[in-house]
Order: C-alpha cells, then sequence, then structure tokens
C-alpha cells in the first residue's frame, strides 16, 4: 500500500507546476449542511481537475526514466493532465477518448498538442483501444487511477487540506475509478488515524460501491450519468484494494441530486463544477450522511470543465424545478387579439415572458384554435399558483411542463 512518504515525494515533485488550489469555509453550505464544510476547489486547478496531480506524477516519473512517448484512455481530465505533462516535458501524447466525450475536454487535450483518438461508447472501450494503440507505438501508458505513482499524486490533496484544517472530522470524494479517494484516504489516514472518508458515486455508474460492499470487483453491465468523469463500468482490484483499506463508507447520489448541486455551486458559491466533481456537495445537500452534522468536514470539488451545452440544460431544469420558470402550452381562439390578451393577463400577475411560439397547424387542434407555447420567470410556488388561478378565471386551457 502506498506509504505517507510516497505522496510527500509527489508533493516535491508537482512543486511550481501543479497549484496549491484554493480551500475555503462554505459559507452558503454548511448551513444546509448542519456542518462546517470546507471546498477543496480543484475545480480551479491548472487544467481544470484534480487529475493533473497524479498525471504531473507519473509522467515525471517515465521523464526521468527517459521514456519519450506516453499514451493515455480517459474521459476528459486525465487526458488534459497527461497531455499537459507531456508538453512539459517535451514527449510525444497520444489520448483515447470515449466518442461521447464533450467539445471542451477534447479541445483542452488538444490545445496542449496531444493526438486525440475518439472510440468507445464510455472509458473502459476507450481503455482498451489504448491498450492496443500503446503496444503498437511502443509508448508508455499513463493510467488514470490504477497506478501508484498516480494515485500518490492524487494523495496531494489531502496533504493541501489537513495542513489547513488539521482538525477535520472528515473528507469527502468522488468515486469513479477510484484514485482520487485511494490516494485521499491513504494519505489522510496517515496522518489522522481516526479521520473518516467517504466515497460519492454517481447511481448510474456504482460499480465501485457494489464492489466495496461486496469486497470483491464487481463490473457494472453499463454506466449512463451526467458525471461522465465518474462513468467507469469495471471496478479496478488495485484502487479496489485502498479502498477496502481506508474508506469508511461510499453512497450514491443520482443525476438529479448532482444537477442541484451544479446549481447550487454556480447560484451560490460562485463555482463552476462538472457532474463528478459536484457529487460531495449532492450528497450533503440531499442528507446522504447525516452522521457528519455538527462536524468539521472537507469536499472535493474534483473538476469544473462542464460542457456547456449540458450547463444550460441542468440550469433550465432548475429553474423549473425551483419555481422559477415555468413552460405552458395555452389554447387560445385563433382570432385578432387574442394573444395581446393573454399577454396582459400574464404582465397583471407579474410574470415575465421570456419566451413564446404560437401554433395553429397541430393536428390534434380544432379549426379556429392555436396553442401558445410560453416561458416566464416566476418569484417561487405562491405566484406560479396566482398565474393559474387567473389562468383558469378567465377561462384558459393549458397545460404545464415539468
Amino acid at each position: 500500500m502506498l506509504e505517507l512518504e510516497e505522496v510527500k515525494k509527489a508533493k516535491k515533485r508537482l512543486e511550481g507546476v501543479v497549484k496549491n488550489s484554493p480551500y475555503a469555509y462554505a459559507r452558503e453550505l454548511s448551513p444546509l449542511a448542519k456542518s462546517d464544510v470546507y471546498i477543496k476547489k480543484e475545480n480551479l486547478q491548472i487544467t481544470g481537475s484534480f487529475k493533473l496531480r497524479g498525471a504531473f506524477n507519473k509522467v515525471a516519473a517515465l521523464h526521468e526514466k527517459g521514456v519519450k512517448g506516453v499514451i493515455a484512455a480517459s474521459a476528459g481530465n486525465h487526458a488534459q493532465g497527461v497531455a499537459y505533462s507531456a508538453k512539459y516535458f517535451g514527449m510525444n501524447a497520444t489520448i483515447v477518448m470515449p466518442e461521447a466525450t464533450p467539445l471542451t475536454k477534447i479541445n483542452g487535450v488538444e490545445a496542449h498538442g496531444a493526438n486525440v483518438v475518439l472510440y468507445g461508447k464510455n472509458f473502459d472501450e476507450a481503455y482498451a483501444k489504448s491498450q492496443e494503440l500503446a503496444h503498437a507505438k511502443g509508448y508508455a501508458f499513463v493510467h488514470p487511477f490504477a497506478d501508484d505513482l498516480v494515485i500518490a499524486g492524487q494523495g496531494t490533496i489531502a496533504l493541501e487540506m489537513l495542513e489547513v484544517t488539521p482538525d477535520l472530522d472528515a473528507i469527502i470524494v468522488p468515486v469513479g475509478g477510484g484514485g482520487l479517494i485511494s490516494g485521499v484516504a491513504a494519505a489522510a489516514k496517515a496522518i489522522k488515524p481516526d479521520i473518516k472518508v467517504y466515497g460519492i458515486a454517481a447511481s448510474g455508474a456504482p460499480a465501485m460501491k457494489q464492489s466495496f460492499e461486496a469486497k470483491q470487483p464487481i463490473d457494472s453491465v453499463s454506466v449512463k450519468t451526467i458525471a461522465d468523469g465518474i462513468a467507469v463500468r469495471d471496478t479496478s482490484e488495485k484502487t479496489l484494494g485502498y479502498i477496502i483499506e481506508y474508506v469508511d463508507d461510499m453512497v450514491l447520489v443520482d443525476d438529479e441530486e448532482i444537477a442541484n448541486a451544479i446549481l447550487f455551486l454556480l447560484e451560490k458559491q460562485k463555482l463552476v463544477v462538472e457532474g463528478a466533481g459536484a457529487t460531495g456537495v449532492a450528497a450533503l445537500l440531499h442528507e446522504k450522511l447525516p452522521r457528519l452534522q455538527n462536524q468539521k468536514v472537507g469536499v472535493v470539488l474534483s473538476g469544473g470543465n462542464i460542457d456547456v451545452t449540458m450547463l444550460s440544460v441542468i440550469i433550465e431544469k432548475g429553474l423549473l424545478k425551483s419555481n422559477r420558470k415555468m413552460k405552458l402550452t395555452v389554447t387560445l381562439i385563433d382570432r385578432p387579439g387574442s394573444l395581446m390578451r393573454l399577454t396582459e393577463i400574464l404582465s397583471e400577475v407579474g410574470a415575465n415572458i421570456v419566451q413564446i411560439g404560437y401554433d395553429r397547424t397541430s393536428s390534434d387542434l380544432k379549426y379556429g384554435d392555436a396553442y401558445v407555447s410560453i416561458s416566464v420567470e416566476t418569484k417561487g410556488a405562491a405566484h406560479q399558483e396566482q398565474i393559474r388561478d387567473m389562468l383558469l378565471v378567465n377561462e384558459y386551457r393549458f397545460k404545464e411542463e415539468f
């Protein structure tokens, strides 16, 4: 198992290259979690993710051995870390990424001069392809999590957190392949044996949680989650060994809970965090770890490389769920002044129209009727009820999109 000295050695390798990312008290989150919560903002790391730590430590070690080229498989964040590190040392790099990888992550990798190969539906299929290419090219493979040097690099996060808050009761860490939590847990427990470490996985990628409970590797048939950074199908025996040894418990959060956490961090903490990075906050917001109430808790925000399209969908759904937006389809009589009257009614109740559409040709419409699809900004549940009442009083037929 990983010795603390290896993590400290990794910390020295990272000095001057990898940022000691901001780590601060979460003023908005703490009252909701009923804990003193401190967040480690690895979303503000140089490449937008903690993955640079492990990748740089591994590539630096390979460079010391004279290796000239590296290859990796990654959904995006490890890819950027390897690409950045290879460029730093003047090495060639090829990265195999799943076909559905967000464009922002592909562009981030290519910006560091690496060659990108898109292959497979998920990380595990991309990984299999990377093994073929590594053999063909004679490159050294840099595993995203099942590697002791990579794990040591990730463990430097625990050193930084405990330097600032040595009295932490617990650390919450996102879990996909398990490299991050392996390094953080091993380092944290070496420094403070009584600290608790909790892993948070996505319910759409539960392999590591199931394996942790069974104490043996259990692979998933498929994975589906908005947290693409932890969408790992197969369990690594190496990281599972670390997790069984050092991690106290693991819980799952679903995509709705993750999306809610992303929106919370954006709105309340002014932080852009990707799905994987928001899982710890999701667990706190949705009371998945009630045992941590009234304790001092550190949460790792593992990355911020979220696709803008995904972010816009999350914001839109979040506004609907929090009663700050309504989407209505209203049936009107198709004659002059009907639409104007509808907008006047909405104006009277203080609903701000942000989008409107008019349809008079749908097959389910009666002759002489039209559908108006309308989106309005609202001020909460009571305001929305007022809008519904006003529409009913004026005898409008309507339906809502939730």
